[in-house]
């Protein structure tokens, strides 16, 4: 089997059509459309519907594209762990996080691990938690600390903290330092949102919350990243969530102002995820290890920032 029709293959089911493939790719289309032309007729079966106005894998090419991105994984990991053969920890960590992991607990075991192995490397990608989830299924990175919704029984979770989200505004809104609210204040008042702020996704809690302060069905502000919220929220566009812990120095300095409800808060578990089939170097591992150590030694409750 060639392996770079493979590897074309698992690029188109991903971008979910020839142009961004070949864009993706660094090819002409015509050469894309020709590859997997190749392998499907390699392999006898029609892999992806192309008909007008539809671009999906079939049934055999969702079987093939499962497999294909665990050898993709595996193949990009090899000149990794050959570069990794010499008498120090010198190997490079890829992590994912979602983008409002704040941690010091994280922080803490990669100084540790930096100090204690100066010659391996780091390199950490802030993207949506289940890109994140993803990305450590396809064996792309060395592990992931993000939000989980449903636990893929293939892959391992270990809570790495817990956070409390409440609902601020910035000093532009009316309702800014204001002691005497209710909730009945926030009705009607435009929200601004994570764009997993969804009832099916992980963040539902906060989605209820939202609910409970009968802020405006409008969304006047969404983002996918924590900054981009928060900046948001500062400016005015409306009421949103944080995490508490967070914003605690925005709070102190007067550029963010927490509304009710002020008691019962919804809890949200980060967690750090792992594939047990994806081959780590020494440098993966054994920063891994230190992370799953130093979380089986500290107690929950010293990792639930309130």
């Amino acid at each position: 089997m060639n392996w770079n029709l493979l590897r074309t293959f698992v690029v188109l089911a991903e971008s979910g059509s020839i142009t961004e493939a070949a864009e993706r790719l660094r090819l002409k289309q015509p050469s894309v459309s020709v590859a997997l032309k190749k392998l499907e007729d390699r392999l006898g079966q029609r892999l992806i519907d192309r008909s007008p106005g539809r671009f999906a894998l079939t049934e055999a090419g969702q079987l093939l594209y499962g497999e294909a991105v665990n050898i993709n994984g595996s193949i990009l990991r090899l000149a990794t762990l050959m570069r990794d053969v010499t008498p120090d920890i010198s190997g490079h960590v890829r992590i994912a996080v979602a983008s409002h992991v704040i941690c010091p607990l994280f922080d803490e075991v990669i100084g540790d691990f930096y100090a204690a192995h100066p010659q391996a490397s780091l390199s950490i990608d802030v993207i949506t938690s289940m890109d994140a989830i993803a990305a450590v299924a396809a064996k792309r990175v060395s592990f992931a600390l993000a939000l989980v919704r449903n636990q893929d029984p293939n892959l391992r979770y270990i809570p790495m903290y817990r956070e409390v989200f409440g609902l601020f505004c910035g000093p532009r809104h009316p309702l800014f330092g204001r002691e005497d609210l209710t909730l009945d204040d926030l009705k009607g008042h435009g929200a601004v949102v994570f764009d997993n702020d969804r009832l099916q996704d992980a963040l539902q809690d906060v989605t209820l919350l939202r609910a409970r302060a009968a802020l405006a069905p409008q969304v006047t502000g969404v983002s996918e990243n924590l900054e981009e919220v928060r900046r948001m929220i500062m400016s005015g566009l409306g009421i949103g969530p944080l995490p508490k812990h967070v914003v605690a120095r925005d709070l102190r300095d007067g550029l963010l102002w927490q509304v009710p409800p002020l008691e019962d808060l919804p809890e949200v578990d980060v967690y750090l995820i792992w594939n047990p089939a994806t081959v780590r170097n020494r440098a993966e591992d054994k920063l891994l290890q230190s992370l799953i150590e130093r979380l089986e030694t500290t107690p929950f409750s010293d990792r639930t920032y309130a």
